[in-house]
């Protein structure tokens, strides 16, 4: 029944695609949270009337993350040609997108990382410092436990936008779901392969999200 709705993908290759869209995934997911959480923590503690507060940092990292957020995807992987080159001494394969996907990525995590940060009581930051805690105490102890229903929250955001990058990021040789989609469904004309691509990422995202909640609703006390 399923070789006949899609007689003309070859399952291999399809399973295959699927491996190199997770691990695109997985690794950029990794990488996006710890760096969106260092930016994310630097926004928020350099911001007036906080731990770090200095202006002139607190800009200089805004104009970083508001820049490297507003790019289109697309355009970013062309821009980071180079360097990716300069890193892998190569542009194909799935390894080739992980440093688009995690400069693309990492900034919009972390404007989502700061929000969380200042939905947290003022009066739980106050009342950490009045007890002397150390600035790492309040971080690892207050600001990160407190706001981790957030922070899950915003990376599973992240994750489900990271799938449809790797699918971008596979029309130019990245490997994955979208290069499967691309060249031997949408080139060639096999729309059946096409389908099946897409019903993987759907299924893909679908999962990511009600892994997602699931964390989300368990760390929520509230």
């Amino acid at each position: 029944m399923v070789n006949e709705l899609f007689p003309n993908v070859k399952w291999d290759r399809m399973w295959e695609a699927t491996g190199e869209t997770l691990y695109m995934t997985g690794i950029s997911v990794l990488a996006t949270f710890i760096l969106g959480i260092l930016l994310g923590l630097l926004l928020f503690l350099t911001s007036k009337g906080n731990i770090w507060e200095n202006g002139f940092i607190n800009k200089i990292i805004s104009a970083f993350v508001n820049i490297f957020r507003s790019i289109p995807f697309i355009i970013l992987i062309v821009l980071l040609i180079p360097f990716t080159k300069l890193l892998l001494d190569t542009m194909i394969g799935e390894n080739a997108a992980l440093p688009a996907l995690i400069v693309g990525s990492a900034p919009f995590y972390a404007r989502m990382v700061e929000i969380g940060l200042r939905e947290i009581d003022k009066g739980v930051i106050e009342a950490a410092k009045s007890m002397g805690a150390k600035t790492s105490t309040i971080i690892f102890k207050v600001l990160l436990p407190e706001s981790m229903p957030a922070l899950v929250s915003g990376i599973t955001v992240t994750a489900i936008a990271l799938v449809g990058y790797t699918a971008m990021a596979g029309v130019i040789g990245a490997g994955g779901l979208g290069n499967l989609a691309y060249l031997d469904g949408f080139q060639r004309s096999r729309n059946d392969v096409t389908l099946m691509a897409t019903i993987i990422i759907l299924i893909i995202v679908f999962i990511l999200q009600i892994i997602g909640d699931l964390i989300t609703n368990k760390l929520d006390k509230r």
